[in-house]
């Protein structure tokens, strides 16, 4: 079997199949999501300013795309598979935990997370934050091994592995969340601990919020470039099998057939994205709301959207040079 075949011929229901822990976790989490459609259609219950059931829906939903893409990283392995599928059981195993904890508190009727208002409380949060940083670690090493192997041409290798860079910072920018804020410092001063750390910059959490996503229209949240960093794992891979499929189209797109082009686009939408993850964190930790930016948010991401698309741009002008000195075989992308 070539390299070519490992890659290549792995639909996602295969990926899965060759690593029931990531089955296991995905059927959890698609388990989970559908439970907490129900819940939010019966259970009128709100915990800080939000249903009850809609922090498992989204957990669950995010869980779910996030176990289907680390099977499909970890089946087109080529090299170190024993130690890919042991990070992987290891993040399935801990992100179940999650699961488990945060139904206990929706059952409960509590906030899952920056909850310490009775040492139970404060015992589960507690718990999912060792939870969620073995869940990195595990991701970091995974990323590590895809760093040191091809998976599939040069596009779709920087894709992966870029994809899985951005990612990390995702997940590491929550660990921005767990500090006190000024209201919760000033509450300690007078012995009231019921809560440490906060998702919203500027305001109390569970305030006005965007539908379904529930991110603070008024002020900075934090879970926007969170939410954000961590779908890059999803979107530059999808990109490069877009560009591979745009590519056998031909027409107009015949510059896509290069893999040097399309190497270079990947890389420079992994650069405007990486771009856009900073500035929506720069966003969130000045307390604005992502609807509502102010003029150097705008000029930023103007500026950010133009150097992105001047680089495509450049991207797709890459010509095809056949040096005089050389037979035609010996083509190179320049």
């Amino acid at each position: 079997m070539t390299q070519h075949d490992v890659t290549h011929d792995v639909s996602l229901r295969q990926a899965l199949l060759r690593h029931r822990p990531l089955l296991v976790l995905f059927t959890f989490a698609v388990l989970q999501a559908a439970m907490s459609v129900v819940g939010l259609a019966v259970d009128d219950r709100v915990v800080t300013g939000a249903p009850v059931w809609l922090k498992p829906f989204k957990f669950g939903v995010s869980v779910a795309i996030y176990a289907v893409s680390l099977a499909w990283l970890l089946a087109r392995q080529t090299r170190h598979r024993r130690l890919g599928w042991w990070m992987g059981t290891a993040v399935s195993v801990f992100i179940v935990v999650e699961f488990v904890l945060l139904l206990t508190q929706v059952f409960r009727g509590r906030a899952s997370h920056f909850n310490v208002a009775t040492a139970f409380d404060s015992a589960l949060f507690q718990i999912m934050g060792a939870s969620i940083g073995v869940v990195w670690l595990c991701t970091a090493v995974i990323a590590a091994l895809v760093w040191r192997q091809r998976l599939g041409d040069r596009a779709d290798t920087a894709a992966a592995r870029l994809g899985l860079v951005i990612a990390l910072i995702g997940l590491g920018l929550a660990f921005l969340m767990v500090g006190p804020t000024p209201g919760q410092r000033a509450g300690f001063a007078r012995g009231v601990h019921d809560a440490i750390g906060a998702h919203t910059v500027g305001a109390a959490d569970g305030g006005p919020g965007m539908p379904v996503t529930g991110w603070s229209t008024t002020s900075g949240d934090l879970r926007i470039p969170h939410f954000f960093g961590i779908h890059a794992l999803q979107a530059l891979p999808l990109l490069a099998v877009l560009l591979r499929a745009l590519a056998r189209r031909g027409g107009r797109f015949a510059p896509l057939r290069r893999e040097e082009v399309r190497l270079r686009l990947v890389v420079t939408s992994a650069a405007g994205y990486a771009g856009a993850v900073a500035l929506v964190t720069w966003q969130a930790l000045r307390g604005q709301s992502l609807v509502h930016p102010d003029g150097w948010t705008l000029g930023v991401a103007a500026l950010l959207l133009a150097g992105t698309a001047a680089a495509a741009a450049a991207a797709l002008r890459t010509r095809v040079v056949v040096p005089a000195t050389l037979p035609a075989a010996m083509i190179e992308v320049s």
